[in-house]
């Protein structure tokens, strides 16, 4: 394996030059911190943008707040809704308890009851209005269709048909020829190729949190889809999650 040599992102920050604004979504967990270092590594300015949706736990925004000063978005604003008003998700109802397994092959094949109705729809629909309001046109995410738990607001074609609807429902779209556009650079990448590319950014992945029902200290469960797959990108790249078994 290749040698990694991570960016230096503070000396990076002060010589970047003022650059076309972006809207990051940012939940703190591994794939939206490394979505945040390729806008700032691609030359945007990044805005990170989190949500207080009504999630069973606080952790992942300690630890967005931590990533976006890491890394150095110029902006970062956590927007509170209340999706837990709902229900129908594990992640927003203490009744509903979250899955645990040993393994990834043994993670069901239907949506697991971890998917949280439309939260992608709504999560996208705010960066689009945060986006107008500064002036940017570039929208990141970090949503995954490989290594993931199965839930239909993270693919292909979900992204491709709501950046249509974004075109057609944006001032800035309809005066001008400025087209909206949704970026999503790990769509198609592995859980390890997305790791190797964060540390090849710089990105400290002990600023991260990706567990779906973490200890009262902000532990990791270790037995959740989400920290199964996150161990098994680190198990392939031959080093152990330096997030592991941390509190907040």
């Amino acid at each position: 394996m290749d040698k990694l040599q991570p960016v230096d992102w503070s000396q990076a920050v002060e010589e970047m030059k003022p650059s076309q604004p972006a809207v990051v979504l940012l939940s703190g967990g591994l794939d939206s911190a490394t979505c945040l270092a390729i806008a700032r590594n691609e030359g945007f300015t990044p805005h990170a943008i989190s949500f207080r949706y009504g999630q069973r736990h606080q952790y992942e925004l300690d630890r967005a707040t931590r990533v976006a000063d890491a890394i150095g978005a110029a902006s970062h604003r956590i927007v509170d809704i209340d999706l837990a008003q709902f229900g129908g998700s594990a992640l927003t109802d203490a009744n509903i308890a979250v899955p645990k397994t040993d393994s990834v092959e043994t993670m069901g094949a239907e949506i697991p009851v971890t998917y949280v109705p439309a939260r992608n729809t709504v999560f996208l629909s705010l960066a689009i209005a945060f986006a107008e309001t500064i002036g940017a046109r570039d929208i990141f995410i970090g949503v995954n269709a490989l290594d993931y738990s199965g839930y239909p607001d993270c693919r292909p074609e979900f992204v491709a048909a709501f950046e249509a609807m974004a075109n057609l429902a944006t001032k800035a779209s309809v005066e001008s020829d400025r087209r909206l556009i949704i970026h999503t650079p790990l769509i198609d990448l592995s859980k390890a190729e997305i790791i190797r590319t964060g540390l090849s950014l710089g990105v400290d992945y002990a600023n991260t949190l990706s567990c779906y029902d973490p200890g009262d200290e902000g532990c990791a469960c270790g037995r959740c889809d989400a920290c199964l797959l996150r161990a098994k990108g680190f198990a392939a790249n031959a080093m152990d999650d330096p997030a592991s078994q941390r509190s907040i």
